[in-house]
């Protein structure tokens, strides 16, 4: 944690060495994911200590290069002594050393500086009352260090500085900020501290963290590394406050157990549900990358019982076509998100994937080979609402050239559905079980297409068999015989095959138009999609994996409604749509998309979900997209999807957002799905001056009249302090429950911070904080 001070005293000692012993600091923790820099533009432009000497050179092998000598006076009466006083001065290349009076003895290479004593190189300037030492053995001993690093942001002193020998030294009073030097907001203070280069760690005692002069972290003893190579140790403790858990503190460790993986132990405490055990465990090789995490709270006094979280990440490159990857998680129960999360987005995960597969490509082809399955988070929905498992899942897709442009391809899939029978899914037949049945599916689709292209047109005609055949089986838990007539089914082996025929075809118009003294290029692309898919009976088939898909934009160009294979929409459409653009022409940049389009249908849509009867409409919905970026401080964008069918809309979506100053922005939103949803959102960063900004967003549901989400906080930044405090809430699950929160984070700049961490959910939260 302290890693910037023992550098910076490091340095006070070893001057330009250290510098070529430990590389530059980039500012970043090692388990950051995302970094960004630390920001002293506020600091004065000038702060650099007053004996500071301007226009040093910062280049050429100093150790090569011989040494010039300045004083007012030069005294050596045998040549074993040498004495200069008098505004004394040594010169190498970059490195300047000054003093009163500087003696050297030649037989002993002792030394001596008296009288106001400096030193300056590239990377460190530093002053002291008195040094003394020798260059054979490297000795040094300063009393009264002041020091400033160069290179990178930090100042500070010492009451004494011992270089022992060129890996070891020690100091005693040490002070280190990153703050302007007659501007101290902040400063780390040591009582002593010693250093070792050849094992790159430092160790201090009575190390505090002070706020003006109110010490606010105090260490009995701490251990740390002198460079950016990883070391075991604390990292940044977090905090904060919400009505569910209470107190909450966390106090990771690192453990630097080999170059290529590491873990992180971080014990949390929630002040009215216990301790909460966590660990994550890294590792990267040549061939192989991943993380494995958990954590376990043995006994939850809040809900009286155990809860846990796993997470394992992976992949492996197995040969030059193929890679295994996987992604397990589990919880210990389904409210765990909802206990144990801080965002609406991780509170409102419905259903935790976990998957596991071996992945192959090549020239025209991709394969995989797997499985998948799902867990339940959502406390409001029932077991039977789980997945199927798809253990084993195999696809397989390739495409080659035939003749001139023809082109031939097969899509496939193979998969084995299995899931549990839920005691709230069963259905009870006189005294037995009758539950949904378990199966497999294979599916491959066959094609031909023949793409045809030119600089301002496209034609792509397709032709294609779908063919879907399963073997349905008796669920393990159900005792009723014939499951699968029992559910409808007219056997245990139903199979579909359905030919599907398209053509695409768009045109696009060009030309140059000049908008407020800008010269722009404009695209008019007309677009038409001819679809044809007779229809098949599929009431027989079962429902494992298919869903109706959302409508949007892309559905008007798709061969189907619905995902999975359990359902092949029949359809004899045409899609006509057509958009524009507006592009700058000198920087390419776009600066408005406009789409519009509907589908026509010629026959009824009879393929529909289990329960849901055929329609006959004579078009979809009208779908509108609009994206205007005029400049980069307003962005407008808009889409509509209207049905003639009901004379209704059935989504709209708006959003503005206005960037003002340096970083302000402001966003508004409002989102409506008929039937489902209707609400309005608005978010803000206010900078009121160049230190303070306010903080919020208010995410409210017109149709429950209740708030989503609300947050209100304040941030303020100086030279090299940084603080911010917010007050939040948010519904944590599906029945509007909310939970209220309070953070406090603290950032000294150059160093890190201390408290709850939020940059991610106002990242989430406000479109275009930074």
């Amino acid at each position: 944690m302290l890693r910037h001070l023992v550098r910076a005293t490091a340095l006070s000692l070893y001057g330009a060495s250290a510098l070529a012993a430990a590389p530059a600091s980039t500012g970043c923790p090692a388990r950051a994911i995302q970094c960004k820099a630390d920001d002293f533009s506020l600091c004065k432009p000038n702060a650099l200590l007053d004996f500071y000497t301007p226009g040093l050179p910062t280049t050429g092998d100093r150790n090569a290069a011989p040494a010039d000598f300045e004083a007012d006076r030069f005294e050596s009466a045998d040549r074993t002594k040498y004495v200069l006083e008098g505004k004394a001065k040594i010169n190498r290349v970059d490195q300047q050393v000054q003093g009163d009076r500087l003696t050297y003895w030649t037989e002993t290479t002792a030394w001596l500086a008296e009288g106001n004593v400096r030193y300056q190189d590239a990377g460190l300037l530093m002053s002291a009352s008195k040094g003394q030492g020798t260059t054979t053995p490297n000795t040094a001993t300063m009393t009264d260090v002041r020091y400033q690093m160069l290179n990178s942001r930090g100042n500070g002193t010492a009451a004494e500085a011992k270089l022992i020998d060129a890996d070891h030294a020690t100091m005693q009073k040490v002070e280190f900020t990153t703050c302007d030097p007659d501007d101290v907001r902040w400063r780390f203070t040591a009582k002593d501290m010693a250093i070792d280069q050849a094992e790159g760690i430092a160790r201090g005692h009575d190390v505090t963290l002070r706020i003006g002069n109110t010490p606010i972290l105090w260490l009995p003893y701490a251990r740390f590394p002198i460079s950016d190579e990883r070391q075991s140790g604390f990292l940044y403790p977090s905090f904060g406050y919400n009505n569910r858990a209470g107190i909450d503190f966390t106090l990771p460790y690192y453990l630097n157990l080999a170059p290529n993986y590491d873990a992180t132990l971080y014990p949390r405490i929630l002040g009215q549900r216990g301790l909460l055990a966590g660990a994550e465990f890294r590792y990267l090789t040549d061939r192989h990358r991943g993380q494995l995490e958990f954590t376990y709270m043995p006994h939850d006094r809040d809900a009286d019982r155990e809860r846990g979280y796993f997470h394992f990440n992976n992949f492996s490159a197995l040969a030059s076509n193929w890679n295994f990857s996987a992604n397990l998680n589990h919880v210990s129960d389904k409210r765990y998100f909802e206990d144990f999360g801080d965002s609406l987005s991780t509170v409102s995960t419905a259903l935790l994937p976990s998957n596991a597969y071996f992945n192959g490509s090549g020239r025209g082809w991709t394969a995989s080979i797997g499985g998948d399955r799902y867990q339940i988070t959502d406390p409001s929905l029932g077991d039977q609402f789980e997945p199927y498992r798809r253990l084993p899942r195999g696809t397989f897709e390739g495409e080659l050239g035939l003749l001139g442009g023809l082109r031939g391809g097969i899509k496939s899939e193979f998969v084995s559905f299995y899931k549990e029978c839920a005691k709230d899914s069963r259905t009870l037949s006189g005294d037995n079980i009758l539950c949904p049945p378990n199966g497999e599916r294979l599916d491959l689709y066959p094609y031909l297409n023949l793409p045809l292209e030119g600089a301002s047109w496209f034609l792509r005609p397709e032709v294609g068999v779908r063919y879907t055949r399963y073997d349905v089986t008796q669920n393990a838990w159900s005792t009723v015989e014939n499951t699968a007539d029992r559910f409808r089914y007219r056997n245990d082996s139903p199979k579909r095959t359905t030919p599907i025929t398209s053509v695409d075809a768009g045109l696009i118009f060009e030309r140059d138009t000049n908008l407020f003294g800008t010269a722009y290029t404009q695209t008019l692309e007309p677009r038409l999609f001819y679809l044809y898919v007779p229809y098949r009976n599929q009431d027989d088939l079962p429902i494992f994996d298919t869903q109706p898909l959302s409508f949007d934009f892309p559905q008007l160009f798709s061969t189907n409604r619905f995902t999975g294979a359990d359902r092949q929409m029949d359809a004899n459409n045409l899609t006509a749509a057509v958009t524009t653009r507006l592009s700058e022409t000198a920087t390419g940049a776009e600066r408005l998309s406009a789409s519009f389009g509907q589908i026509r249908y010629f026959d009824d849509q009879r393929v529909q979900m289990p329960g849901v009867p055929k329609t006959d409409y004579a078009g979809s919905a009208y779908v509108a997209e609009l994206d205007l970026h005029l400049s980069d401080r307003w962005r407008l964008k808009l889409a509509d999807q209207w049905n003639p069918n009901g004379d209704h809309t059935d989504l709209s979506t708006s959003s503005l957002q206005y960037r003002f100053g340096e970083r302000g922005v402001l966003n508004l939103g409002y989102r409506y799905r008929r039937d489902f949803l209707e609400q309005t959102d608005v978010s803000a960063l206010i900078p009121l001056n160049e230190r303070w900004r306010l903080i919020g967003r208010w995410n409210y549901s017109l149709r429950d009249n209740d708030t989503f989400e609300g947050l209100i906080g304040v941030e303020h930044e100086d030279c090299c302090i940084a603080w911010r405090v917010l007050a939040r809430q948010y519904v944590r699950d599906a029945t509007g429950k909310a939970s209220n929160g309070l953070y406090f984070e603290i950032e000294f700049k150059g160093i890190g911070a201390i408290g709850q961490k939020t940059d991610d959910f106002l990242r989430r939260g406000i479109l275009g904080y930074q």
